[in-house]
């Protein structure tokens, strides 16, 4: 104590006590500043990563052959699709990726807007999370261990009874996540194909196609998937049948996405030791993020905790319902869709904070363009919805149910708040703190995803194993 007397009085820089009171946060919190460390995880040179990197980027995986995983999922729009809810199938053009992609008025279930119900969660970091995949954790490890990305105990999903291990799910949270886009509908399977069947038959026939399968032979124009499958797997006599099984090609896209590691962030750097990596505003704002209300502080950590700054948890925070939602009234009631709690009506995922400033928009349904609305509403969640900006959103947007369909979240966060049940404190924040929370939100950053040079080792280039790899352009034509 007499020690931080005298800096005070000798006058002291306030650079050296904002690192002060940093430091002794970051040792409260136990952070390393990387949430990579002590992880095994794939390196993007490696072969099941770069073939993964061909299937990610194939039309094949879709029934129609019109979209890709990377339609939704783009390494320069932030690993997401840059848009407020996605457009899947039936694009008007299947490779305009990000702002201007439009469902066409020809394609099934047209009715202006977008077509998939929530939005978009970046697939950078994806090993990083060790206990749920998906806003409403429908993906779950039964037994989440901490730096094993669900590859320990059991993983559940959709194809199984709740709590039970699916043994189909694969080796980790990652790749069982996989095993999905291409079943919805609205993303990747289309209406017709396989229009009466299961998950397991979507896959199937998947597989039959790259295999090029008796009576499936003539779906793929090109086919080179069998010589991809035996170098990566180097089994140079395998046949198609054993080799190209959709357990095998989860295992491949599985380890694309896990390679795209992005964490080297001017935050990990100071928390590594180097002082100079953040401005004195985004360590003004790391402190508001880190102190409890009763501080002064915003309490930002309550939820988003840990170096991947998430609880990896579920909280009702009431953000703006638009969209087709996932049921007939257009709403969307979240965690409770897979656990039949009450108190899960309306609970997302926590997201991670790494690399947010490039996954915009934000929100379950994407409802938010600014991170200062975002932080708005967290801190007044009630005025947030009733100062609603329309004007933000795009104009093709299902929103006139807006009000509608977030009024139950916003009494749910009451009643959850007023048994004592919610993380989300009760604060009132001025223009000044919200800027400083942004200054330390943009530290969390990777520079690579804001380089396209730096991703271009997960971006695919030629035409692949099958003439079907997506070349990504934007609204104007441009090669994103």
């Amino acid at each position: 104590m007499i020690f931080l007397i005298l800096i005070s009085l000798s006058g002291c820089n306030e650079d050296f006590w904002l690192n002060y009171q940093l430091s002794k946060e970051i040792a409260k919190h136990n952070l390393t500043g990387d949430p990579a460390e002590g992880r095994t995880l794939p390196h993007i040179s490696e072969p099941l990563p770069q073939l993964g990197k061909a299937l990610f980027f194939s039309k094949a995986l879709g029934g129609d052959k019109d979209t890709a995983c990377v339609s939704c999922h783009y390494p320069t729009l932030g690993g997401a699709d840059g848009l407020a809810l996605p457009i899947g199938v039936g694009a008007e053009e299947p490779d305009v990726l990000g702002p201007g992609r439009r469902h066409s008025s020809s394609s099934e279930h047209y009715d202006g807007g977008p077509t998939v119900p929530r939005n978009s969660p970046t697939v950078f970091n994806m090993g990083l999370w060790d206990r749920s995949i998906f806003h409403d954790g429908r993906i779950e490890s039964l037994f989440p261990v901490p730096g094993q990305n669900g590859a320990i105990g059991g993983i559940a999903t959709p194809d199984v009874s709740l709590g039970m291990a699916d043994p189909d799910a694969g080796i980790n949270l990652t790749v069982a996540q996989t095993r999905f886009p291409v079943t919805s509908k609205e993303e990747m399977r289309g209406f017709e194909f396989e229009s009466d069947g299961t998950n397991a038959d979507v896959r199937n026939h998947l597989a039959n196609r790259l295999q090029g399968a008796s009576g499936f032979e003539h779906e793929l124009d090109e086919n080179r998937w069998l010589d991809e499958f035996r170098d990566v797997f180097n089994q140079t006599d395998a046949d198609a049948e054993s080799l190209i099984t959709y357990g095998n090609i989860a295992l491949a896209l599985g380890e694309y996405e896990r390679s795209m590691v992005f964490t080297n962030t001017p935050w990990k750097q100071y928390v590594q030791g180097d002082m100079a990596a953040l401005s004195k505003n985004a360590k003004k704002g790391a402190l508001l993020f880190f102190n409890e209300p009763q501080q002064g502080g915003a309490g930002c950590v309550n939820c988003h905790s840990g170096d991947n700054f998430t609880d990896e948890d579920f909280h009702v925070i009431a953000m703006p319902q638009i969209g087709r939602g996932k049921e007939d009234s257009t709403m969307d009631q979240g965690r409770w869709y897979v656990t039949g709690a009450d108190n899960d009506r309306y609970a997302f995922r926590t997201p991670s904070l790494l690399n947010v400033t490039k996954t915009s928009p934000w929100g379950h349904a994407g409802a938010y363009s600014s991170l200062k609305q975002v932080i708005l509403h967290h801190a007044n969640p009630q005025q947030a919805i009733t100062q609603f900006d329309y004007s933000e959103l795009d104009q093709d947007i299902q929103a006139s149910m807006l009000l509608t369909n977030t009024r139950p979240a916003l009494k749910q966060l009451q009643t959850l708040r007023s048994e004592g049940q919610s993380k989300l404190p009760r604060i009132s924040l001025s223009d000044k703190e919200v800027l400083l929370l942004i200054a330390f939100v943009e530290s969390l950053t990777d520079p690579c995803v804001e380089d396209r040079e730096c991703l271009s080792p997960w971006i695919a280039t030629g035409n692949g194993p099958d003439g079907l790899t997506l070349h990504a352009i934007n609204k104007n034509g441009d090669p994103l």
